[in-house]
């Protein structure tokens, strides 16, 4: 469920929906790892200013990992 959230709230933050990848991953500590991938003009939305974006969607995942009893981590690459 998180890997649907976290593509759909990507998805309506940038210009070129399409190009939105979500890979999920495990950690050593039993931790999932979803990282984004987005076009790299679309990449400063995504992060916004100071990473206040980056720490929202970062905080809605958590929140609704918390809820599914799993530890998620965020990574937004390029």
């Amino acid at each position: 469920m998180c890997k649907e959230l976290l593509e759909t709230i990507a998805r309506n933050l940038v210009d070129d929906p399409e190009a939105v990848r979500v890979t999920t991953r495990e950690a050593q500590d039993d931790t999932v790892v979803l990282e984004l991938r987005v076009a790299p003009d679309d990449m400063g939305r995504v992060i916004g200013k100071q990473g206040k974006i980056a720490k929202a969607i970062r905080a809605v995942i958590k929140a609704a990992a918390t809820k599914e009893n799993v530890k998620v981590q965020v990574d937004i690459v390029d």
